[in-house]
């Protein structure tokens, strides 16, 4: 029961960092405005992104570990 409860906050997690990255060429919540197809993460934004694979890694493992617990 206890994996459950910390699958449940690592995927609201994860679906909050999904969100705050920005999409291609449109603009982010945090307003920057892409122009090109490649450009250097700086500050918050490469943190959140840090973050969203360390808790899609997380979220991998503790779903694998709920269906074999």
């Amino acid at each position: 029961m206890k994996i459950d409860i910390i699958l449940l906050f690592v995927a609201i997690i994860l679906t909050i960092l999904i969100l705050l990255q920005p999409r291609g060429e449109m603009s982010s919540i945090f307003g920057g405005w892409t122009g090109s197809s490649y450009y250097k993460r700086r500050g918050i934004e490469k943190y959140v992104f840090y973050l969203t694979i360390v808790f899609s890694a997380l979220f991998l493992i503790l779903s694998i570990l709920r269906l074999y617990l």
